[in-house]
């Protein structure tokens, strides 16, 4: 539970959070060894080497005690200068002391700074500019006295060096690292849209590979996908076989009661037509989203024609709104018999049904609404199952029916990569079904 308030910041892809995996320690030992570097080496030597620069100052300082003007005092300190290997003079008096312009990168002077004007009073001002030597002024009473000598006497050499090295291998190393983690995860990705178009109806060609893991996955995946098409295929072959051995029997009852009289064969013929849809609604079932291929589909000329169609069938619907456009890969005989069974599930339980379509980057939604009695919220799983008759919900008597028009607008939508969702109509009071299919 102390961990929910971190997961809506954490990346979602596989791939984020293994650049996250792979970065993050980089940089915590970067920092890491940067600090202890700069800590405990970089900054007590730097420490050490101005003491020493410090006390070789004095020395020059208290050299020229005792003398009255400058050019003593130059004179006083030129035998030591040899050895000390300093430079000095004394500025002129309108002559201000040259700070200059130091390194950017010098991350190291502040503290050379610090410790010199602790270590020495009179110190007036440090110059470390972008060159080979350190300046420093001294206030004496003959003036301002000016010391050039080499600054690696106070800091080592380039000591951004190692930070340097440090983060350059650090990108070369994390580059390598991330090529290599791409092809990683490159069967993943593949393994991935596999599932994903087979989960919308489509079989695309797949070859496991990648690590051992990731194999063993692809061909439990592949056995997976190759048992559920043979269970489709058992299911279609068997149940269209069944619908189309049954039609023959029924043909020859329809040619036996033309031959009677109209009064004693009607109730009859009407028992041999609901049979007669009951198979058609056997076949549809068993076909569910498997007739025809994946094609890029005008979605918003194909639902136009279905109801123009349902229209000439008698059907009382409309096109009421469409929201967007764009073509949409799908099955098109499946979606139109799923739209259809919606249309004919609207009127045959209300008056009218009003179709409407919204079109997204992401998504489609195909929804139709009738002014019905609607299906009660607690019953609306139950209603999407296969052979299911919801007849308080439903009126059965307005119309014959096995209870697999639902179920197979379900099947259609899920064969799809979508779902079907029932709900209340809020502008007809009726039931409102939408198809809802990802992009």
């Amino acid at each position: 539970m102390s961990s929910q308030w971190l997961k809506p910041y954490l990346p979602r892809s596989l791939y984020a959070r293994a650049a996250l995996i792979l970065v993050l320690p980089v940089i915590v030992l970067l920092l890491v060894v940067g600090n202890a570097f700069l800590q405990r080496h970089l900054e007590d030597v730097t420490a050490q080497m101005v003491r020493t620069a410090a006390r070789e100052v004095n020395l020059v300082i208290s050299a020229m005690e005792g003398v009255e003007t400058q050019q003593q005092a130059l004179a006083a300190v030129r035998p030591d200068l040899a050895a000390l290997e300093m430079s000095v003079r004394f500025l002129d008096l309108n002559e201000a002391p040259d700070i200059g312009t130091g390194r950017w990168y010098d991350f190291i002077a502040p503290q050379i700074e610090a410790d010199l004007h602790a270590l020495l009073p009179d110190l007036k001002a440090v110059a470390l500019p972008n060159g080979p030597d350190a300046r420093l002024y001294m206030d004496t009473p003959l003036g301002t006295l000016e010391l050039v000598f080499d600054r690696r006497r106070l800091a080592p050499t380039a000591p951004h060096q190692l930070i340097v090295t440090m983060v350059f291998f650090a990108i070369v190393m994390t580059s390598i690292s991330f090529l290599y983690m791409r092809n990683q995860l490159r069967p993943i990705t593949r393994l991935s849209k596999a599932a994903e178009a087979f989960g919308r109806g489509r079989v695309v060609d797949y070859t496991p590979g990648g690590a051992i893991e990731v194999r063993a996955a692809g061909n439990a995946f592949l056995d997976m996908r190759a048992r559920i098409e043979r269970q489709i295929e058992q299911r279609t072959m068997m149940l269209s076989g069944v619908s189309h051995d049954l039609r023959t029997p029924l043909t020859r009852l329809k040619l036996g009661l033309s031959m009677l009289p109209e009064d004693e064969a009607a109730p009859m013929q009407q028992d041999v037509t609901e049979m007669q849809s009951l198979l058609d609604a056997f076949l549809d079932f068993s076909r569910g989203a498997a007739e025809g291929a994946p094609e890029e589909v005008d979605i918003e000329i194909l639902v136009h024609q279905i109801v123009e169609d349902a229209k000439r069938a008698g059907h009382a619907a409309a096109l009421v709104e469409v929201d967007g456009q764009g073509s949409v890969m799908l099955r098109p005989m499946a979606l139109r018999r799923a739209v259809e069974n919606l249309i004919s599930n609207a009127v045959r339980y209300g008056s009218r049904a009003d179709v409407s379509l919204s079109i997204t980057p992401k998504s489609l939604r195909i929804r139709v609404e009738d002014d019905g009695p609607g299906i009660p919220a607690d019953r609306r799983t139950e209603a999407v199952k296969p052979f299911s008759r919801l007849d308080p919900a439903r009126n059965q008597n307005q119309g014959s029916g096995v209870g697999l028009g639902l179920a197979i607008v379900a099947d259609v939508a899920r064969a799809h990569g979508g779902v079907l969702r029932l709900a209340q109509s809020e502008r007809l009071g009726g039931l409102c079904a939408d198809i809802i299919i990802g992009r």
